[in-house]
């Protein structure tokens, strides 16, 4: 039975690890909180990331951005570089600035380990059904190493180049989903003061041209005014903002769209919603006086 190391079980995490754990997979995990619901579902808990490694040839791992967490599992006094050795295989699957999963190459590549640059492209119940694509990049032989392992969590492997091309699509990705849900909210709005039939018009623009992959995700939430639980808050998104913001800015990329967008969430945050289903974004648009949509 293979051993896999999985670093940071959370809501993403843990269905990650069930994946794993279903495929046939040992695995091991660590997590700053409690394991308790990892282990019940029959994984092992590590004492700290560096006892992980010791364990697990590859190793996953699915940090929160915009801190030192990725920092302190790779590079802390207890951390994944403490027993990193020559064929070891770490791929960190959660979103941070590229500079800050940039660093850790090196830190590892001194030890004779590898460091993949990767992301989830979708919701915790999207992982837990094998419908959230997973993007790979960074050394191509390692990558192919891993694929297997990914392919048992994912219809939708996609082996995306050079270390930083994962990272980078996915923050496409995610402009795409601020504009859209923010298009969303607007066209319900419209729709139900209008007096259109709710049921009627989700069915109608679901199967539509103006319909999306998110429109039957979000929509009846609006409609239904179903803010909890959220499968992705205003809060998670929002920490998206400003590395899609760098990636444009290094390009030399506008966002129009996007900035208006951003502000519409922004406002949302202001104004309470930060642990709200991001299909709230209604409420936002409900609350823009019409002299200000007209401007």
């Amino acid at each position: 039975m293979q051993t896999v190391g999985f670093v940071g079980v959370g809501r993403i995490g843990i269905e990650i690890a069930r994946q794993l754990l279903a495929a046939g997979y040992q695995v091991l995990g660590y997590r700053r909180s409690s394991l308790a619901e990892f282990e019940k579902i029959g994984g092992t808990a590590a004492a700290s990331p560096a006892a992980l490694g010791e364990r697990a040839d590859i190793v996953l791992s699915c940090l929160p951005g915009g801190g030192t967490a990725l920092d302190e599992v790779i590079d802390g006094p207890h951390g994944l570089v403490q027993t990193a050795r020559e064929g070891q295989i770490i791929a960190e699957l959660g979103s941070h600035a590229l500079p800050v999963k940039e660093r850790q190459v090196k830190r590892l590549a001194a030890k004779g380990a590898i460091f993949l640059d990767g992301e989830v492209g979708g919701t915790p119940g999207m992982v837990a059904h094998r419908k959230a694509p997973i993007y790979l990049a960074g050394d191509a032989d390692a990558c192919r190493t891993i694929e297997p392992i990914l392919k048992t969590l994912t219809e939708l492997y996609l082996y995306c180049g050079p270390f930083g091309a994962a990272s980078k699509i996915k923050f496409i990705n995610n402009l795409l989903v601020t504009v859209n849900t923010a298009a969303i909210g607007e066209a319900v709005a419209l729709a139900l003061k209008a007096g259109v039939d709710p049921d009627l018009m989700l069915k109608a623009i679901s199967t539509g041209s103006g319909g999306s992959v998110l429109f039957p995700i979000r929509a009846p939430r609006m409609v239904k005014k179903d803010y909890f639980p959220a499968q992705g808050t205003f809060e998670l998104l929002s920490h998206y903002f400003d590395y899609i913001d760098d990636l444009a800015t290094s390009a030399g990329s506008a966002t129009p769209l996007f900035q208006v967008a951003t502000d519409l969430f922004r406002r949302g945050i202001a104004h309470g919603f930060a642990d709200h289903d991001v299909a709230a974004i209604i409420e936002v648009v409900n609350q823009i006086p019409l002299q200000e949509k007209s401007q």
